[in-house]
């Protein structure tokens, strides 16, 4: 069967050129010749239909093929040597046009796939080596010069240059990168040198953890195919009892044999399918994921779209403003304890601290921490013969420590202003607080609007941070609605509650605390590039760029993806109808019933090739 589907564009060339010779020796009045021509035509064509509807018949199910496998015995039966090699040759070209536009729909994985690295330029022992991607290890450092795709995942150790990170973002633009920023697999260094220490290779890498989530997307179903699957294997059944039917009522075989053809689903089936791939990969090629046909389905309805604060509508990055001591202690020993403690955790604030020891050049890798992350809260540590609480206000009033109302009077103030305070406390008692304030992403706003402008009136941004802080961002962003000072329980209440009112939901984050709230949504949506593994892991849709943006067009790329699915549908149905209507009043025969059922099957698919184009930008334009 491999072999019959390689040859199957010569099969159907061999027959197109017997059919020719047919209509040739016809005009010159060769009828002989004429007739064995088609015949030879049929026969050529029909052997790979023939051998898949027997496959299908094996395993159950009445396949298009079968339908024409029985048309064509019919039309031999009865002398129709023209008809039934033009309807085969024509299914078998439709079958090849179909193949040839459907890989074109795949092109941004297939680009994808071409994107990623090969090979790379590995140190060892101050030697360098070229080796496969599949030999790269964690902990080998690489190189990587102008010109050069980075093959891992890591962190520069040396060096820095002009990054293009469009494989992994969707956006051309170069970024620079230095000594200990992070870097990703498929991207492209265009100008510098880089020595990178890698953290992830092969698949583990967000590349190739990307190539994967597409390729499994692609292939996931909607709802809409689905039954669409159930409904075409019982229409054939329908449409073989039902000329079978109408044969014995008219004894006209002719017009049987041309019901079977006009009335397979060809483009019913293939209509979804090619949405639901085209959707998809032009998702992936403007740096958004989504989880599948059904992701997309689910997504087109969502209502309400709830945010977190800090590394989602912030950028992540966030710097110490301010070191506010309350003991005798000396400043910069102050904050090489509490940069200990934080190295324990992951959150953005804690890294923050860590980043200003490394800024100061204060050694954090002495005595090790005895800590416990208290999630939504802060960290509870031993280290060096003292008990640390550092953490915010709540966490705090929950291990009783006094904070002073000079202290308490300076922290809100601080809020005020956009900061968050992070308390410390040492031994029990208030040692000092540090001011940390995070910046608001410049896309979030103008992202807000697109959404706003696609018909969602309800955003809300869910926060763990102070009140004061939160509603700074909530103004700034014009935001009707925001909670703040929330535990990840807290978030996860407020997302079950919302869809027990009846809102579609969709859960936007990026860390551990999100993860909950994003997998209770209908739609989780996680940043890609700053996001946790557990979040992306369990999302719907990431945001390989961290781009809010992209969630825009994401959102609107779901609801124009149903759209055109619906379209595709309307027109296979239609066409169908149209040739039965002509079948029952004459006016369509054989061929020309299979001629106009692929035509048919490549308007759905050329329909479906628009959505691979398509940006809500240019969107907009037009329906302006």
């Amino acid at each position: 069967m491999n072999i019959i589907h390689k040859h199957k564009s010569h099969i159907t060339l061999m027959s197109g050129i017997l059919i020719a010779i047919g209509f040739t020796a016809g005009r010159i009045n060769y009828d002989t010749m004429q007739t064995w021509a088609f015949i030879l035509a049929t026969l050529v064509a029909s052997f790979p239909i023939v051998l898949k509807a027997w496959q299908s018949l094996r395993m159950k199910v009445f396949s298009i093929e079968f339908l024409v496998s029985m048309a064509v015995v019919g039309a031999l039966y009865i002398h129709e040597f023209t008809e039934s090699s033009v309807v085969t040759f024509l299914f078998l070209f439709g079958d090849y046009l179909e193949a040839r536009t459907l890989e074109k729909t795949r092109s941004s994985l297939k680009g994808l796939v071409e994107m990623a690295p090969k090979d790379a330029m590995v140190i060892r022992d101050g030697c360098e080596f070229r080796v496969p991607i599949e030999e790269v290890n964690v902990g080998d450092i690489v190189m990587i010069r102008s010109g050069g795709k980075v093959p891992v995942d890591g962190t520069i150790i040396s060096g820095q240059g002009w990054l293009n990170e469009a494989s992994i973002t969707g956006e051309s633009v170069q970024a620079m990168k230095k000594k200990d920023d992070p870097v990703f697999s498929g991207t492209i260094l265009d100008h510098g040198y880089l020595e990178v220490l890698t953290e992830k290779a092969g698949p583990d890498t967000t590349f190739a953890k990307m190539i994967e989530l597409v390729e499994e997307a692609q292939e996931a179903k909607t709802k809409t195919e689905k039954f669409l699957d159930k409904f075409s294997s019982l229409y054939t059944t329908f449409i073989v009892l039902l000329s079978i039917i109408f044969y014995v009522l008219t004894k006209d075989l002719h017009t049987a044999i041309t019901f079977l053809v006009i009335a397979c689903p060809g483009a019913l089936v293939i209509g979804a399918p090619v949405s639901n791939v085209t959707g998809i990969g032009n998702g992936a090629k403007h740096g958004v994921l989504v989880k599948g046909g059904e992701v997309l389905e689910r997504f087109s309805k969502v209502d309400t779209f709830i945010f977190d604060k800090t590394g989602t509508l912030t950028k992540g990055k966030p710097e110490v403003t301010e070191i506010k001591l309350y003991q005798d202690l000396d400043p910069n020993e102050f904050l090489r304890w509490i940069a200990q403690v934080e190295a324990i955790s992951e959150h953005h604030l804690g890294q923050a601290i860590v980043n200003q020891a490394k800024v100061r050049n204060i050694n954090i890798t002495g005595s090790p921490v005895e800590g416990e992350i208290l999630k939504g809260k802060g960290i509870r540590a031993k280290m060096e013969g003292k008990n640390f609480i550092v953490g915010n206000r709540k966490l705090m009033e929950m291990e009783n420590i006094r904070i002073e109302l000079d202290a308490l009077d300076d922290a809100v103030e601080h809020e005020k202003a956009g900061n968050t305070a992070i308390f410390a406390a040492v031994n029990g008692e208030l040692a000092g607080t540090i001011y940390i304030i995070d910046q608001i992403r410049e896309d979030a706003l103008p992202a807000f609007e697109k959404l706003r402008e696609k018909g969602i009136r309800k955003i809300i941004m869910l926060t763990g941070d102070n009140k004061h802080t939160a509603q700074l961002v909530a103004k700034q962003l014009r935001l009707e609605e925001y909670h703040a000072e929330l535990l990840p329980q807290n978030k996860l209440e407020y997302v079950k509650k919302l869809k027990e009112k009846g809102h579609v939901v969709a859960m936007v984050g990026d860390g551990i605390n999100d993860a909950p709230s994003i997998a209770a949504a209908d739609i989780g949506v996680a940043m890609g590039k700053s996001g946790t593994d557990i979040s992306i892991e369990t999302a719907d849709v990431v945001l390989m760029g961290d781009k809010l943006l992209s969630l825009a067009h994401a959102y609107t790329l779901s609801k124009t993806t149903m759209l055109n699915m619906k379209q595709n549908v309307f027109f296979a149905v239609f066409t169908v109808l149209v040739l039965l209507i002509g079948v029952l009043f004459g006016s369509v025969h054989l061929a020309s019933g299979m001629f106009i059922h692929e035509l048919s099957v490549l308007l759905v698919i050329l329909n479906a090739m628009r959505l691979m184009n398509f940006h809500h930008k240019r969107r907009k334009k037009r329906l302006k």
